[in-house]
């Protein structure tokens, strides 16, 4: 199916990969360890597996204990040595990551052009509230849906649902934007329109459909909305 502008009234973001950029952990990692490029891709790969593994055996904790969890694991199958005063040294980076040139010039233009914005994300609250902060993008938010509100992670219905309850629109009203397949994909599922922001020239995952939308940066998304 085709994206549907005149559907949207209110446009969801993710939030890491979407709007700040995780692969600034590695300069975290850089200062710590002889080669931080794989430790930080498995560091990341774990993090989310343990989001899904945890949504089939109600294994819930926040994202932040999970991306510790993932952080452990990671530096210990590359035998690094690193304290654990270290580790949580590195994993506070994620309060403070790189925000893409694209994200308020991007909010901005569809808040302007009547769009109301939410973030909808894995991360707890605290994480939220300092991505937002770093971001400078709290005047352009309605608001940040959190996935420690029902305690399920993406790319799970229930919370798609429980955003588009919170915000009080119907799922179908909803053109969520984000970086992650497997987040297009549970959007899509829930009744949204997703939309892949592909920052990186990837090519979309072979299987389940495609995207209600491709796009390159938020001002191209904007251009899509006729903003």
């Amino acid at each position: 199916m085709a994206f549907d502008s005149d559907r949207v009234s209110t446009v969801t973001f993710d939030s890491y990969s979407t709007l700040v950029d995780v692969d600034a952990a590695e300069k975290a990692l850089a200062e710590r360890v002889a080669d931080p490029e794989p430790v930080s891709k498995l560091w990341r790969a774990r993090s989310l597996e343990y989001t899904f593994v945890g949504n089939h055996i109600d294994a819930y904790q926040t994202f932040y204990e999970m991306n510790r969890d993932a952080l452990e694991y990671a530096l210990s199958v590359h035998d690094a040595d690193v304290s654990a005063d270290e580790r949580d040294e590195i994993l506070a980076v994620y309060h403070e990551l790189d925000v893409f040139d694209d994200v308020r010039s991007g909010i901005e233009r569809l808040r302007d052009g009547g769009y109301d914005c939410y973030v909808v994300s894995n991360g707890n609250p605290e994480m939220l509230d300092s991505m937002v902060e770093h971001a400078d993008i709290g005047d352009l938010l309605s608001d940040t849906i959190s996935a420690d509100e029902v305690r399920t992670f993406k790319p799970d219905a229930e919370l798609y649902r429980h955003a588009a309850d919170r915000i009080g629109v119907p799922v179908e009203e909803l053109a969520h934007v984000t970086a992650g397949w497997f987040d297009v994909m549970g959007a899509r599922h829930a009744g949204l329109q997703g939309v892949w922001l592909n920052r990186k020239d990837m090519p979309w995952e072979p299987f389940d459909g495609d995207p209600d939308l491709t796009v390159e940066s938020l001002s191209e998304f904007a251009d899509e909305l006729g903003v």
